[in-house]
């Protein structure tokens, strides 16, 4: 399993160095000639740049750190030090979801500390030195806090669930983890916009104006049964923008961040990256996406059931018991070849997705607006002007903006 991670890390630098190259690049590519000024392309140029180095000194830690983790035997040091914590306080280290908690509460802890300095930096160096930063070091821990505090909350009990299926899911062990995580996730779906998200972010109505009846005649016209219109104040923690859409059957709610207002001036604009993004739900792609991690997840649970019970599995990866959680973990790690290949697979889809929800907006009649507001977005949040094709296919979900611009002008070169 080592030598497969280390595989995939030269496989995944090599991909990174090329996309280094073509950041270096000193001019637009041609078909943003024109489109996107020169000043912000080199603004884009050195953010692209700036994070790209911190990727390459992220990536190298980050292998090295999960080769110890492997090499050195970390996982079962810490499950063993998790059961004596127990002891101490004086708590049975036989109970299963106790000993699971508390080797959680461990790696948590570790994972803490390793990633806070990459956080700092990204933050507080590389985001603010491009102007995209707006949050203070208060926010950021106490951000942190609410995250940490949330884990503790929510986490022992779906934790402990999990570990009671396992335990009594006897043949038919797939089909209770996946209806159990099917539950959560429409759970989670409907409550995390409604409590979680609002601990983090302020949620107002969209002030009612020439824009808020624009996005209502237009969500009208397609039957989009919308209930809500927000306005989040993203711009607390950073100058990047987006939009999005939540809820389930006739209670839909539409999500604009306040800097995407700031950014695209235009009503139309605005419209337009709305009409792309009701172009995915009137295409069911959400329904499509959702179904296929559904599938995903309970062929994962099919797999975890054969190999759960292997001794020589858990024993190479030095465990001398079976642990629920464990072998959860490791059934990961032995299945990281095929998890690959199915999220590049599922990149494709996306990026399809993607042309799909422009095109539609453009039959809508708002491909001039998509346009400006997608080189809008493009400038005022730096995105990377040029991408190499290998990079782009593998790792970007959705398509660059050279490709959308060029299947937004397409048909209309054919009827010329």
């Amino acid at each position: 399993m080592p030598g497969f991670m280390i595989l995939m890390y030269i496989f995944e630098t090599y991909l990174d160095l090329r996309q280094h190259a073509a950041l270096k690049l000193p001019n637009l590519p041609k078909p943003l000639q024109g489109v996107v000024g020169q000043e912000k392309f080199e603004k884009s140029r050195a953010y692209g740049l700036d994070k790209s180095y911190f990727h390459f000194v992220h990536e190298a830690v980050t292998i090295i750190k999960d080769t110890a983790v492997l090499f050195f035997g970390v996982l079962p040091w810490l499950w063993t030090r998790a059961g004596d914590f127990l002891i101490y306080m004086g708590l049975s280290s036989e109970n299963e979801i106790l000993h699971t908690l508390s080797f959680l509460a461990g790696v948590m802890i570790l994972s803490e500390i390793i990633d806070l300095p990459f956080s700092l930096y990204s933050t507080f160096v590389i985001e603010a030195r491009h102007g995209f930063n707006k949050q203070t070091i208060w926010l950021f821990f106490r951000d942190m806090f609410k995250s940490i505090c949330l884990s503790l909350l929510l986490g022992p009990p779906i934790v402990a669930t999990i570990i009671v299926i396992v335990q009594k899911g006897g043949p038919y062990l797939a089909i209770y983890l996946w209806g159990f995580m099917f539950v959560l996730s429409i759970v989670m779906m409907t409550l995390y916009p409604i409590l979680i998200a609002p601990l983090f972010n302020k949620f107002t109505p969209l002030p009612e104006g020439n824009l808020r009846g624009k996005i209502e005649k237009l969500a009208s016209s397609l039957k989009f049964p919308l209930k809500k219109l927000f306005v989040v104040d993203g711009s607390t923690r950073s100058s990047h923008s987006n939009a999005y859409m939540y809820g389930f059957f006739n209670n839909k709610r539409i999500v604009l961040y306040d800097t995407l207002l700031q950014q695209c001036k235009e009503d139309e604009e605005v419209v337009a990256v709305i009409a792309h993004e009701l172009g995915h739900w009137k295409l069911n792609h959400t329904m499509y996406s959702f179904i296929a991690m559904q599938v995903l997840t309970f062929l994962q649970f099919g797999g975890y059931t054969l190999v759960r019970n292997s001794k020589d599995l858990f024993h190479s990866f030095g465990f001398e018991t079976q642990p629920i959680l464990i072998g959860l973990i490791i059934f990961q790690h032995t299945v990281l070849p095929i998890q690959h290949l199915v999220n590049f697979g599922l990149n494709l889809v996306t990026r399809a997705f993607e042309f799909q929800a422009d095109a539609f907006a453009k039959k809508l009649g708002y491909a001039t607006g998509l346009r400006a507001g997608l080189v809008k977005l493009q400038e005022e949040n730096l995105s990377t002007m040029n991408t190499d094709t290998w990079y782009s296919a593998y790792h970007y979900s959705h398509p660059p903006l050279v490709e959308r611009l060029a299947a937004l002008d397409e048909p209309d070169k054919k009827r010329e």
